[in-house]
């Protein structure tokens, strides 16, 4: 892949969500953007949901969730949208699971999880869903593994994962599962573990080197990078934000010798990082300022150099975010409250 030039990257302001709000979750089914519930202005899970045409630059209101619900696993089979699990109204986690069908216009109720969970992550490989880890009603990390047979309409407890936690950051590879990082209540996790599809067994690999949370992971053609984030405080030291970068190597299983000429320019954390045009990109987040930030930045994977791109529009962090034909749509998140704010970083052909 070409890697596109830092000064060819720019921003453009599209149509605002139709309410202002945090935590939905994006997905894109059809040539199409969904925002997929979320927690409005009081921090209330809401069962709004919309569709974005990037064409048009227009939402659309479609017909709720049954369910309101923030933080919610999504996976996509073609034009079905299966919503999974989730934070409801009152504010503990959920086992319903709804099934959106993008041409018949309609939801229905699937086969509910196990267990309540919130923090799962899943991802889709020959039609089945694989659910990992997640937060259940007594507010422990689960180690559970399920998957989910669409033509079956059910669950299937598989091995359970070394380490419990929630908020992973997973992806398949091949017949490989991999989960990185997450949590346990409050602390960062820093496990790294894969499971065989094939043989329905788990293996270890060596810890991320650096723990912290809300990083950003973004994954390259070969390598996860694991950006920034927030060090936690222990007995003789306080939170601090961090510009440390740990660089997993998918085909050796290990994560590299630290290299500090790829370390952030400015510490932050629960920012926006997306893979674009061969550029690790950085956006917004939270830093060493009273206000949350609208800086980002580009990394070149060769040079191994960070380069300033044009501030995002609006500052924020707690952004959804999604990449779609090249171009990173940045979604709602936190300004000085819930945000409307719809924002593309996009780069031009030269």
């Amino acid at each position: 892949m070409a890697v596109a030039n830092a000064s060819d990257f720019f921003w453009q302001t599209l149509a605002p969500l139709p309410s202002e709000r945090v935590y939905c979750t994006l997905v894109e089914a059809g040539g199409q953007i969904f925002a997929i519930g979320g927690c409005d202005d009081s921090g209330t899970p809401i069962n709004s949901f919309e569709v974005y045409s990037p064409e048009a630059d227009q939402w659309n209101m479609l017909p709720p969730m049954q369910t309101a619900r923030a933080g919610v696993a999504v996976a996509t089979f073609g034009k079905r949208i299966m919503v999974i699990g989730g934070v409801g109204v009152n504010q503990t986690p959920m086992k319903t699971v709804e099934m959106y069908n993008i041409e018949e216009g309609r939801w229905s109720k699937r086969s509910s999880l196990r267990e309540e969970a919130m923090g799962m992550s899943v991802v889709v490989k020959d039609c089945k869903v694989y659910a990992v880890g997640g937060m259940g009603l007594d507010l422990h990390p689960q180690n559970h593994l399920q998957q989910y047979d669409i033509f079956k309409d059910m669950w299937v407890s598989l091995p359970l994962m070394p380490t419990p936690r929630y908020g992973a950051t997973a992806f398949m590879r091949g017949s490989k599962l991999y989960v990185l990082g997450g949590r346990q209540s409050k602390y960062a996790v820093n496990a790294s573990e894969v499971f065989d599809t094939e043989t329905r067994s788990w293996a270890k690999f060596p810890n991320i080197p650096s723990k912290r949370i809300f990083t950003g992971f973004v994954m390259t053609e070969n390598n996860v990078y694991n950006l920034g984030g927030l060090r936690q405080g222990g007995t003789y030291r306080r939170p601090k934000f961090m510009k440390t970068v740990d660089v997993f190597d998918i085909d050796q299983g290990n994560w590299m010798k630290t290299d500090h000429s790829i370390f952030l320019k400015k510490r932050r954390a629960d920012f926006v990082a997306a893979y674009l045009r061969g550029r690790i990109v950085v956006a917004g987040g939270l830093g060493n300022h009273p206000s949350v930030l609208d800086s980002a930045i580009a990394l070149h994977p060769v040079k191994k150099k960070w380069e300033c791109l044009t501030p995002m529009p609006t500052p924020r962090c707690a952004c959804s975010s999604i990449v779609y034909k090249n171009r990173l749509f940045v979604i709602g998140g936190v300004s000085q409250g819930p945000s409307d704010a719809v924002e593309m970083l996009s780069v031009t052909d030269s």
